[in-house]
């Protein structure tokens, strides 16, 4: 259903999300203002009862349903904040909600849906991921006449989070820059249909991860187009297809789409924490993260009202290793690379000479030959990335070779805890990496699946507290059965990629004679 620029303002105007949400504060960043010359705000939908921005929509569309509507119950599907923020308005409004959720759903996440709805909601688990839950809940809702109330894609929703923007025009009327995350579109579309009517000059800035760009994707097409997949670290914007009311709106109204990684996540996570002491969830941390990307890059960008949204703090405690494990990376605070030492008295000492007295983060070493040793290295910077090109210069002038690895995810994740194991003469040794879903018998399945006629030669699996766990699989694949293995790997259904000429794994992992 589309509806008219002028509706949405009277449907924001006229929301009675505050029934079950509260106006959330505006806070000054004042480390990060001061760090960029801007004055930089943060909207802190962490302070939501269910942590998030998503409890708005939520009310907003249950609180636009006939008694009759209301008598039959809600159904929706989701495994993060969207179930959340049903759960809590459908206790509320003293109704039966049912929430759909993946039999991997951590159960941190199916026990805290079941806290915020109380005795008015029941969880069901079905299929191993969203697109299984999903097609059951439209299946349910069909079946027992439950009103399905989608996450992102319908006006209702829309409005719901629109009045975020509304606040924020009362509480800082001269922000001229804004950034808004973008999972399906829901709250940066809100967001935009209110303010460029009561502000036109105002700049939405659209921020996505770089691993789940459907926004990004959409506009250079034209159209709403699926992703092949996506990536799970921001899991709370990891969404295949924009939605289409929303993805109108961002047409007419988004002046621009800035993309961020997974380091420059952890790094705004960081940032948030420093100024506010809160811990934002990686998609509740993207528009900082964009803040920072963008502010980089136009240096001359100075005395600006920049605005930026925490939507959420559902983070899994566990993840926050990870965070911390990458956030200097993200602020170009580290690097980390390889090299090669010669095998003689004083090889190290003179390397750690060239660097400065720089500190060391990180040092893993492997004997390589009786000539060579081969090193991956963490430095800290002082002045980010051009002090790595000089640091490159003054190394590759003493005959060190240096391979940046920084943007190697397969070395950050995976290949730095393994340094220091090399096959001899394993000629027909093939990398992947998977994603592998978090529930039992998923190794199995993966075992199963290829049978017995491939060496496993390699495995090394991470975890960082999301949905799915990372792993890096090697197999001796004799060239004849190649094909035979491929067809064993689509059958499996995990999403994977080929790693064996990733430059990480020839340095350190692979056939020293190969």
């Amino acid at each position: 259903m589309t509806v008219s620029n002028s509706e949405y303002l009277h449907k924001i105007l006229l929301s009675p999300v505050y029934e079950a949400a509260v106006k959330t504060d505006l806070v000054k960043m004042e480390r990060l203002s001061e760090e960029f010359g801007n004055q930089i705000f943060l909207k802190r939908e962490d302070q939501q009862p269910v942590k998030s921005f998503k409890l708005r929509g939520a009310y907003n569309r249950i609180s636009q349903l006939s008694q009759e509507q209301l008598d039959a119950g809600v159904i929706a599907a989701s495994a993060g904040n969207h179930a959340q923020g049903v759960a809590y308005s459908a206790k509320r409004k003293g109704i039966k909600a049912v929430i759909v959720m993946p039999e991997t759903t951590p159960e941190i996440k199916i026990e805290a849906v079941r806290n915020f709805g109380g005795e008015w909601v029941e969880v069901v688990l079905h299929g191993t991921n969203f697109d299984a839950a999903s097609k059951y809940s439209r299946e349910l809702a069909a079946k027992q006449g439950y009103t399905l109330i989608p996450p992102f894609d319908d006006p209702d929703v829309i409005a719901g989070q629109g009045t975020i923007a509304r606040e924020m025009l009362e509480q800082q009327p001269d922000i001229d820059t804004l950034f808004v995350a973008v999972g399906g579109g829901g709250l940066i579309s809100g967001i935009a249909v209110f303010l460029k009517q009561l502000k036109p000059d105002i700049k939405i800035i659209a921020v996505e991860s770089d691993e789940s760009a459907c926004l990004q994707a959409a506009l250079q097409a034209g159209k709403p187009v699926e992703l092949p997949s996506v990536g799970i670290f921001a899991d709370g914007v990891a969404v295949k297809l924009i939605g289409e009311e929303p993805f109108r709106l961002c047409q007419q109204y988004v002046d621009e789409v800035i993309t961020v990684n997974s380091d420059e996540i952890c790094a705004a996570i960081k940032d948030i924490f420093d100024d506010t002491r809160v811990i934002a969830e990686p998609a509740g941390a993207l528009s900082v993260a964009a803040i920072r990307k963008y502010l980089q890059a136009n240096p001359g960008v100075k005395n600006h009202q920049i605005g930026g949204i925490l939507c959420g703090a559902n983070i899994n405690f566990h993840t926050l290793r990870y965070v911390s494990e990458r956030c200097e990376l993200g602020e170009q605070k580290e690097v980390v690379f390889a090299t090669q030492l010669p095998e003689k008295t004083g090889a190290f000492r003179q390397f750690c000479s060239l660097l400065g007295g720089r500190a060391i983060t990180e040092f893993n070493y492997r004997y390589a030959n009786p000539k060579q040793a081969h090193v991956f290295v963490g430095l800290k910077l002082r002045e980010g990335r051009k002090e790595f090109e000089r640091i490159t210069q003054t190394l590759t002038a003493q005959h060190y070779p240096v391979s940046d690895l920084s943007d190697n995810e397969m070395a950050k994740l995976h290949v730095r805890y393994m340094v220091g194991g090399r096959p001899i003469g394993l000629k027909n040794e093939r990398i992947y990496s998977f994603q592998f879903p978090e529930h039992p018998g998923a190794l199995m399945t993966f075992l199963d699946t290829l049978g017995e006629r491939w060496d496993i030669t390699l495995f090394h699996y991470r975890n960082h507290g999301a949905a799915d766990g990372l792993v890096l699989v090697g197999f001796d694949i004799p060239p004849a059965s190649q094909g035979d293995f491929d067809q064993h790997l689509e059958q499996l259904g995990y999403l994977f990629v080929e790693q064996t000429d990733n430059p990480a794994y020839k340095f350190f992992l692979s056939d020293i004679e190969g």
